[in-house]
């Protein structure tokens, strides 16, 4: 394996950790339990919520960066002559 081979495996993982991660995300609007502060009694699902941002943000950034990677072609050598 090549180091090309093994960049595309770390980008594909980071692909389907990025769906499953996107996927566990509850969604943003509080619905009715916002209108009576109900979402405010669950401080631990917020720090589990800031978490799981993090993790995602972090995961897409190497994502992009993987892709940027790639697609430039930087990885790849070039035979001289």
């Amino acid at each position: 394996m090549n180091i090309v081979q093994i960049v595309k495996i770390i980008w594909a993982l980071c692909a389907g950790l990025l769906i499953v991660l996107v996927l566990l995300h509850s969604p943003k609007g509080d619905g009715l339990g916002g209108i009576g502060g109900q979402a405010q009694l669950f401080t631990s699902a917020k720090s589990a919520e800031k978490t799981l941002n993090q993790i995602t943000w972090t995961l897409s950034s190497l994502f992009i960066a993987l892709t940027i990677v790639l697609s430039a072609g930087w990885l790849e050598s070039t035979p001289s002559g």
